[in-house]
């Protein structure tokens, strides 16, 4: 079997990346390793258990880089955090500081809202349709 494991994300700094990440949107920091070179692997996941991608926190190395900072999709949301409870973590996320771009929608698809993180990157924080449904046996 094949899966995304980690999805790459430049960061300025990884202590206030690691700060946002586990503070302000509750993920969870699963690896901070120094490397050989001075930099550091840092890895955050949104869960207890991975279900999906982890974020590979990497320190921006060069102007090229440090030019994508915060615009790694060209404006678009570039990233999609499920939640298995929309009102729960939106709150959590604005008494967190996190800034939304939208008020929520509640679409055919599911309940969202456009927020960006502490770089400017669009997420949409997303409870899918499927997950608004109550449980039947």
């Amino acid at each position: 079997m094949r899966r995304i494991a980690l999805v790459t994300l430049v960061v300025d700094d990884y202590d206030e990346a690691i700060r946002f990440y586990t503070e302000a949107l509750g993920f969870r920091l699963v690896e901070d390793a120094p490397r050989p070179d001075g930099s550091r692997w840092v890895v955050v996941r949104p869960g207890l258990r991975q279900a999906g991608a982890d974020l590979l926190l990497a320190r921006a190395n060069g102007e090229t880089q440090r030019s994508r900072v915060g615009d790694q999709t060209g404006g678009r949301v570039g990233f999609f955090l499920h939640t298995d409870d929309f009102a729960r973590d939106h709150a959590r996320m604005l008494a967190a500081g996190v800034t939304f771009l939208e008020e929520p929608r509640h679409e055919s698809y599911g309940s969202v809202a456009v927020f960006q993180d502490l770089y400017g990157n669009r997420w949409d924080l997303l409870q899918p349709a499927t997950d608004l449904q109550p449980a039947t046996d």
